[in-house]
């Protein structure tokens, strides 16, 4: 029998290798503790960098500083996190290093929250890049409990937007300390007396936002940061020697204080990033608010419920790991005040709380603004379901949708009782937007219903989301948009001319979110492209009443084939065709946007009916437009009841 030899020679060379308690060197190499070859680096992660020398060393609270990089869209901040690495040592292979996500690169924003560390003067300083979208607010809710400090961004040229305000109201609520930091100072628009207009108005917001005198007595920094200099006093052109980022460092160091952090209570981390592996499992992002953590230690999680708090998972910790510059190092241990990831648990998820055993209260929870627009997500059951996709049932899109609402706190995903349907609930069309084609490449063939807001009502008295919106555009426009606007129930709060831009106009606004559903491209059209349209959510108020005349009917096909040309040659007069021939179209299938206000049933799929004397001709052009049911290669617009016989029912039964 072969099997007793195989036993024996196997017990004698496990004699033959060295002990991993004896050889702490084989031990780590065997676990890819030491050099670029691990198989966590492997993984996919970026090159690790050597494991810490003494694992009992943690970095001390004092000399350890967290701050978040806030500010409005395309204000700077990505473009800042670059040259801070660059001027800390850190390798930036390219521009926006931070923006990791494939559709970050393509639109050139920020959606997901980042954290990385970099030295400074022996310090270390754990830095947040924010998103600056409103629509993206989840993501700087839950960071912003992890920072003690604040770099606001702003540009020295257009001053604090709608969503400055926003993410500035986040910061001030956690008392988290500012550093003002004046953007693009070297454009030729922006002279001394312009920043100072732009210091007051921030002033001004931190006041109305009741910030307290620690937090109004914070720092101003001039800088460009795609130049890759900053300075304490206002200069458009420094001396060579201090054209870099040293000023704004030595005031993070100097202005920011450091965690309060207590290194002999026990462990305990409240998450709030979270990330997926195939080999490690869930990978927890969060700070440390005390004492240390060692791998192998024991761990549980516990989360807050009506009666106090709840256990839900025991486990050990198997990997510490930080993010150092753009690559992430593997660390032994690590202690109060520091923002690392651990991998071990299974079931945490954001602001659930990681601690030690001893611990049995769970850690406040993370506070997030409510939701105020909804999308149904379905199963595609039109006739051309299932030729695109490979993600097809109801419940792969459910399953999907609920691990979005694990990573994405600011996203509620809720089952319609008795469908295969899902209510997503979010802070905009931006967000939905995102997750929507994230599951297009996905594979996903799904149905999305048009977005509609979510009400309130409080005594009687029902409620509605209301968005601060504001505008510049050329003069020449400015009747249109307002014309616009009033027909959705928008409110002019200030008008007036834009600073630097002669012939240009701000306006400030207050409009209901449904209102302003669909308005961007409209605006766009109206403004030839040269407006500008920030918005944020405002608050909830008194529901303003119906719309005015703000949307067309539609054209709806009520055939079933391949559309023709020579159908489409007859219904170009009716409006602006989405298709053209040679697509495929089914009953209930939108093909265009109607130039009347009522909904028209029309076939497309006619063809021409040829004898001697006719022939079939040339295919004719037509327009396309953006249309919107999404399958992973095509996206259309139908109804919600295909059949054209039960619209005309619902109509009928709607009117008596």
């Amino acid at each position: 029998m072969p099997g007793p030899y195989i036993r024996a020679a196997w017990s004698a060379a496990r004699r033959c290798l060295p002990s991993s308690k004896t050889n702490p060197k084989y031990y780590n190499s065997i676990f890819g503790r030491t050099g670029s070859s691990s198989w966590f680096t492997r993984r996919g992660f970026s090159a690790a960098a050597p494991a810490i020398d003494h694992p009992d060393s943690v970095v001390d609270p004092a000399k350890i500083r967290n701050v978040a990089v806030i500010a409005h869209v395309d204000h700077g901040k990505t473009t800042l996190m670059d040259r801070l690495l660059r001027q800390c040592g850190a390798d930036v292979p390219h521009e926006r290093a931070l923006d990791s996500i494939n559709l970050e690169r393509e639109r050139g924003i920020t959606i997901a929250s980042k954290v990385t560390s970099i030295s400074w003067n022996g310090n270390e300083l754990n830095m947040v890049d924010t998103p600056g979208h409103a629509d993206f607010g989840g993501e700087v809710e839950r960071v912003v409990g992890m920072v003690e400090g604040a770099v606001l961004v702003v540009d020295a040229g257009e001053g604090p937007l709608a969503q400055t305000k926003f993410v500035v109201a986040k910061a001030l609520k956690y008392g988290i300390r500012p550093v003002l930091m004046l953007n693009k100072v070297d454009r030729p628009s922006v002279s001394e007396d312009r920043c100072g207009e732009v210091e007051s108005m921030v002033f001004d917001l931190f006041a109305n936002l009741g910030a307290s005198e620690e937090q109004l007595e914070f720092p101003i920094l001039y800088a460009s940061a795609k130049e890759g200099w900053a300075s304490t006093t206002f200069t458009k052109d420094p001396p060579t020697e201090h054209r870099n980022m040293s000023a704004l460092l030595d005031a993070i160091l100097s202005h920011v204080p450091p965690p309060r952090a207590d290194l002999e209570e026990p462990f305990k981390m409240m998450v709030s990033m979270m990330e997926r592996d195939f080999y490690l499992g869930r990978i927890l992002t969060g700070r440390i608010t005390s004492g240390i953590v060692r791998i192998g230690d024991k761990v549980h999680g516990l989360r807050k419920t009506d009666s106090g708090s709840e256990k839900f998972e025991e486990g050990r910790v198997v990997k510490l790991m930080k993010k150092k510059g753009t690559s992430t190092a593997l660390i032994d241990c690590a202690g109060a005040g520091d923002i690392i990831s651990l991998a071990g648990l299974s079931n945490p998820s954001i602001g659930h709380t990681v601690s030690s055993l001893e611990v049995t209260t769970a850690l406040p929870a993370i506070e997030l603004d409510p939701p105020t627009i909804s999308m149904t997500f379905s199963v595609n059951d039109s006739s051309l379901g299932g030729r695109d996709g490979s993600q097809l049932t109801g419940a792969k899109i459910g399953e999907r949708l609920r691990a979005e609402a694990e990573t994405n706190l600011a996203i509620n995903v809720v089952p319609v009782p008795g469908t295969d349907s899902f209510e997503v609930q979010g802070r905009g069309e931006m967000q939905l937007g995102i997750l929507i084609e994230n599951m297009r490449r996905e594979g996903f063939e799904l149905s999305v219903s048009p977005p509609k807001v979510m009400y309130k009502t409080e005594d009687g008295q029902k409620l509605e989301p209301l968005e601060e919106v504001i505008i510049e555009v050329n003069e020449e426009h400015v009747g249109l948009v307002m014309e616009a606007l009033s027909n959705r129930r928008g409110e002019l709060i200030d008008m007036g001319p834009c600073a630097g831009a002669e012939g240009r106009t701000r306006m400030t606004l207050t409009c209901p979110s449904r209102g302003l559903v669909g308005y961007r491209s409209v605006f766009n059209a109206d403004t030839h492209g040269t407006g500008f349209m920030h918005r944020a959510f405002l608050t909830y108020a008194k529901y303003r009443g119906p719309l005015g005349n703000v949307r067309k009917g539609v054209l709806v096909s009520m055939g079933s084939g391949t559309i023709t040309a020579y159908s489409l040659m007859g219904l170009e007069a009716r409006g602006i065709l989405f298709v053209s021939p040679g697509m495929e179209a089914y009953d209930g299938m939108i093909i265009g946007e109607n130039s009347r206000d009522s909904d028209l049933d029309v076939n497309p799929v006619r063809a021409k009916e040829l004898s001697n004397m006719r022939s079939a001709g040339k295919d004719e052009n037509v327009r396309l437009a953006p249309p919107r049911q999404v399958t992973p290669k095509t996206v259309r617009l139908r109804k919600k009841c295909l059949d054209v016989n039960k619209r005309k029912s619902i109509r009928r039964f709607n009117k008596e």
